[in-house]
């Protein structure tokens, strides 16, 4: 769930070729398969950080596992803070497989991608060369390519992206007048808040509907939307190991029935926001920094919601903690204990 931007890159630095191992999925990602995928033996410094913790989800990561193996066109879409991007990348940093992001904001240009002239000194005068994206490096390197937000792209962006997406991924430079291919090891995923169709819940604005055309070329579409209250306690009390104890248990417990509370009631149409499992985490975090789990809880999730919503909130939080978080407000402003 953790956000990670695209490092530097720079075409000098030796990446390896192919993978050269073939690894156990059953023992890498803890997913009950008898598959074996194949994976890099080094790691370079494209290849994400591994995160231990991480909680694999069994149908997304065998999506991608398949992805990473035959080389299929992979788009994964679902609610903010379910870990889309940050899935791919722990299955890369598990195969050791070279990973790159690019957010596709409204600021990412057609230039951006497939690179722009640029002056330059040779031989001590100024000429123009084109300089080659992000794109291209990519489509010709043993690289995974992840597009966020893939559903907020501009349409003169997208439609750069969609030569990319058929078969034999081949791409024309007109800057440099030269037809490039992909690299064996090229593979390509995108995450979206919205499967292609817009968004009717008013949630995610900026994202727009994708063209079928270009949605028809992705090989395969996952979901990933919230978890089982289990795995999702799980997930926090790996990232926040201050509440591992049996208090600490108890109270997670009632953070992620919380949070399903208001995912039920957004879904209803009697809330207009939605506890994410990043925002669970981030309560738990400001729990132990707060000392106080009332406070923490405004601060993380109550104080950006609207006045309509905070009575029902109010009502929620009552429920799962048996709490009156006006009281216990009014308690702490006046020097007693929440």
């Amino acid at each position: 769930m953790n956000d990670r931007s695209a490092p530097e890159y720079d075409a000098r630095v030796a990446l390896p070729e192919l993978p050269d191992i073939r690894v156990s999925v059953e023992r890498l990602f803890g997913i009950g398969s008898g598959m074996e995928v194949p994976a890099f033996s080094r790691r370079t410094d494209y290849v994400p950080d591994v995160d231990d913790a991480y909680c694999f989800d069994h149908d997304t990561t065998l999506s991608i596992l398949v992805a990473f193996e035959h080389n299929r066109r992979l788009l994964i879409h679902g609610r903010h803070g379910t870990g889309k991007s940050s899935h791919i990348e722990q299955v890369a940093a598990r195969l050791n497989w070279p990973c790159v992001r690019i957010n596709l904001d409204s600021q990412i240009s057609r230039g951006d991608l497939i690179g722009r002239d640029a002056i330059v000194l040779r031989q001590g005068k100024q000429v123009t060369e084109f300089r080659e994206g992000m794109l291209p490096w990519a489509l010709q390197n043993p690289v995974a390519l992840v597009f966020d937000e893939y559903d907020a792209g501009r349409p003169d962006v997208m439609f750069v992206i969609q030569r990319v997406l058929e078969a034999n991924s081949r791409m024309t430079l007109l800057g440099s007048n030269r037809v490039i291919g992909a690299h064996p090891s090229f593979r390509l995923f995108a995450t979206a808040n919205t499967a292609g169709l817009g968004d009717a819940t008013g949630l995610y604005h900026g994202t727009q509907q994708l063209n079928q055309g270009q949605l028809d070329r992705w090989n395969m579409i996952a979901a990933l939307n919230y978890l089982p209250p289990a795995a999702e306690i799980r997930i926090v009390l790996s990232k926040v190991p201050g509440h591992d104890h049996a208090e600490g248990r108890k109270i997670v417990s009632a953070m992620v029935a919380m949070a399903n509370l208001t995912r039920v009631g957004f879904r209803a149409g009697d809330l207009g926001t939605v506890m994410s499992p990043r925002t669970v985490i981030s309560w738990a975090e400001n729990a132990l920094l707060f000392d106080d789990l009332a406070t923490a809880f405004r601060v993380t999730f109550l104080n950006r919601c609207d006045d309509i919503d905070r009575a029902i909130i109010t009502e929620y939080y009552q429920r799962c903690f048996g709490v009156d978080l006006d009281a216990a407000a009014t308690r702490s402003a006046a020097g007693g204990p929440p």
